[in-house]
């Protein structure tokens, strides 16, 4: 099932734009404001797959002081979607904690049999003529002849289980979607961790050249490739301009 197409489309059908709480931080998940047993936080919606029948639990819930979206996969997929149209060169920093109460065991970045982590964030990004290479022009009509809109690109940040931390590896359906490593084994489990990452650097170690308008964002742990279970949770996420 190639998820980087169906989460992008889930996203352009439901236009919902991100709130600026400052001009230095944009507040795309402010989960924390959320009220506790809602099923989706305020400004996301439910992103769910046809050929997929059991569907991820999504909830808010509290957790020590702070209300996060708790997320249990058993042999299921789905996500969490939102519009969120920015410039990663005037908003390069991401910034989110999450936290997971298992690895997989079956899991692996390299084969679409192994295409399941027990939490990951996509960033996707908008088609931009002037910003892509020929090649890749033809091949992304290509895929929107086929999928209809798709984004140009998407960089997926995932807790592995055996990829070492930094490894940035083509999807396996798809080389439209670029998989980072963040997180890898066993050892951070069940703690909540903070991350950060530059978009745009990360853009362009992966693509190799410069990104264009970032139009999406998704949260999702899946296990439907698998068949194995798994828990997680997603704290605040909040892009960050250049300097802050």
């Amino acid at each position: 099932m190639w998820k980087f197409v169906l989460i992008v489309v889930g996203v352009i059908l439901a236009p919902i734009a991100a709130r600026a709480e400052s001009p230095d931080v944009i507040e795309v998940g402010k989960f924390s404001s959320g009220m506790v047993g809602q099923v989706v936080p305020e400004g996301w919606k439910p992103l769910t797959f046809k050929k997929i029948l059991k569907q991820t639990v999504y909830e808010l819930v509290k957790d020590g002081d702070a209300v996060v979206v708790k997320a249990v996969s058993d042999a299921s997929a789905s996500g969490l979607i939102k519009v969120v149209n920015l410039d990663p060169k005037e908003y390069p920093i991401v910034r989110w904690r999450w936290k997971v109460e298992n690895i997989l065991k079956h899991n692996d970045v390299t084969r679409k049999d192994g295409d399941d982590f027990p939490a990951r964030i996509y960033i996707t990004f908008a088609y931009d003529s002037d910003k892509v290479s020929f090649g890749k022009k033809l091949k992304f009509k290509a895929g929107q002849a086929i999928f209809g809109n798709i984004p140009i690109g998407a960089l997926n940040y995932i807790w592995d289980t055996h990829a070492p931390v930094g490894t940035i590896v083509e999807n396996a359906y798809t080389d439209f979607a670029q998989m980072v490593v963040v997180e890898s084994g066993a050892q951070k489990v069940g703690l909540w961790v903070n991350e950060e990452r530059n978009i745009y650097e990360d853009y362009k170690r992966a693509f190799g050249e410069e990104p264009p308008l970032m139009n999406g964002l998704a949260i999702m742990t899946d296990t439907d490739n698998t068949k194995e279970r798994a828990t997680a949770y997603y704290g605040d996420i909040q892009f960050v301009s250049v300097g802050k």
